[in-house]
């Protein structure tokens, strides 16, 4: 059987029916576009007239969303003012990047959302921070020699060595030192030679200038009384230590020439110690001069040791960003240690706030967010500013008042779905 040439084949009929279904899609999508598109002026003119009929601006308030008014004002709960809003009923009040949101009961649940209520406590004026124990540079004496000489005699002869008030360190021999003491002597004699007559004045005199060179050049009262009692002339003067404490520097051994430009010695005093504090400059605020203190150490587990804020240094250390605070502790059992470290808490005075838990607040660059619970699964986003970190706690000083509950918990899963649905809302508001 001859088939009919005129007849199409399979393919043909394949690519016939292919270019109809195509069509047809076309036709769909041009009547889609034409359901979609904008109405123009011409098609609605009663729709272009109401479109451009201006809407009346709405004031709402950005602590209290539900008092809504059609004329500026204050809020008759908080007495802020009222602020105005756009046309998607959202508040103009810096927080265009986020919105309002609805949450089910079933989806917080499902996300663990979980709330907390803002509540009034006392904000602690406590401060934390690491201390370095240092001398007490008020409690340093560094001993020297008014008289050249050598050193005869070492009576504390390493560093680390305590010493008493009036403790003998070295004796010096000095050619001068004799001189002076016969000079003494002589201006004595003549003192007694002269009593009696006209020139007994000026042996007076004489005596008092020789009396008050040894006083200068430290020669304690009891060697010259004991000169002048006996006559004796002493060949060393033994130099005392000034005050009770710790030999910390020592530039002198038996033998040695010396001269006043030289620092034999230094004594240090730690009954009483120094701790250099670094305060940031977010708190420095809250360190005071007077304020107690309290340090631990390693070194002396389970004793806290007890002193006060002295004082706070006026310059920031441009490198740190930070101020020294000097804190003074008595230290009468030498515990404490120069160059050890120890944590220490500055005790200022608390005040009342507001507080929240810490993982309430996000942080949104320039600004802080929390997400409010107005009831019913509603979410909003409220700007705030905080204070003072209390461990887990973090006080608010604006933008929530007492009893008001804020999202704890899944907090960034809302501010993700705010922030979307802020943008949504600013691109359909542009379209």
């Amino acid at each position: 059987m001859n088939e009919n040439p005129m007849a199409p084949t399979p393919s043909k009929s394949s690519r016939i029916r292919t270019l109809g279904l195509v069509a047809l899609g076309l036709i769909a999508g041009v009547g889609g576009t034409l359901l979609l598109r904008p109405f123009s002026k011409a098609d609605h003119d009663h729709g272009a007239a109401t479109a451009a009929a201006p809407k009346k601006q709405m004031f709402q308030c950005p602590m209290h969303p539900q008092i809504i008014q059609d004329h500026p004002g204050t809020c008759p709960i908080c007495g802020m003012d009222l602020v105005p809003m756009d046309g998607s009923g959202a508040s103009l009040a810096g927080m265009e990047d986020h919105a309002a949101i609805t949450i089910d009961a079933e989806r917080q649940q499902l996300i663990g959302l979980r709330t907390e209520k803002v509540a009034e406590g006392v904000v602690s004026g406590e401060l934390r921070a690491l201390g370095r124990v240092a001398v007490d540079e008020t409690r340093v004496r560094k001993v020297n020699v008014k008289v050249e000489g050598f050193v005869e005699k070492l009576f504390v002869d390493f560093v680390g060595k305590p010493v008493a008030k009036g403790q003998p360190l070295f004796s010096l021999y000095s050619p001068d030192f004799v001189s002076a003491q016969r000079e003494y002597l002589l201006a004595l004699q003549t003192q007694k030679s002269l009593s009696g007559g006209s020139l007994q004045g000026s042996g007076g005199e004489l005596l008092e200038s020789a009396r008050r060179r040894l006083s200068l050049w430290d020669v304690p009262k009891e060697t010259i009384d004991h000169l002048e009692q006996t006559g004796e002339i002493q060949k060393a003067l033994t130099l005392r230590s000034p005050i009770s404490g710790v030999v910390t520097v020592k530039n002198v051994m038996e033998g040695a020439r010396i001269t006043p430009a030289d620092i034999l010695f230094e004594i240090t005093d730690l009954r009483r110690v120094w701790v250099q504090v670094d305060v940031y400059e977010a708190e420095l605020s809250r360190a005071k001069v007077g304020m107690p203190a309290e340090m631990t150490t390693q070194a002396s587990p389970g004793k806290t040791f007890k002193g006060r804020v002295a004082f706070v240094d006026a310059v920031m250390d441009p490198k740190t960003r930070t101020a020294k605070a000097r804190v003074e502790f008595p230290n009468p059992k030498g515990e404490l240690k120069p160059e050890m470290f120890g944590d220490v808490l500055l005790k200022g005075q608390g005040r009342k706030g507001l507080i929240v838990p810490l993982d309430a607040v996000l942080d949104a660059g320039t600004t802080k967010v929390v997400f409010v619970s107005l009831g019913e699964g509603k979410f909003e986003p409220r700007e705030v500013s905080t204070g003072t970190s209390i461990g887990e706690k973090v006080e608010i000083r604006s933008g929530l008042l007492a009893g008001e509950e804020v999202v704890v918990r899944a907090n960034f899963l809302v501010d993700s779905e705010s922030r979307l649905k802020a943008a949504l809302a600013q691109l359909t508001h542009k379209h």
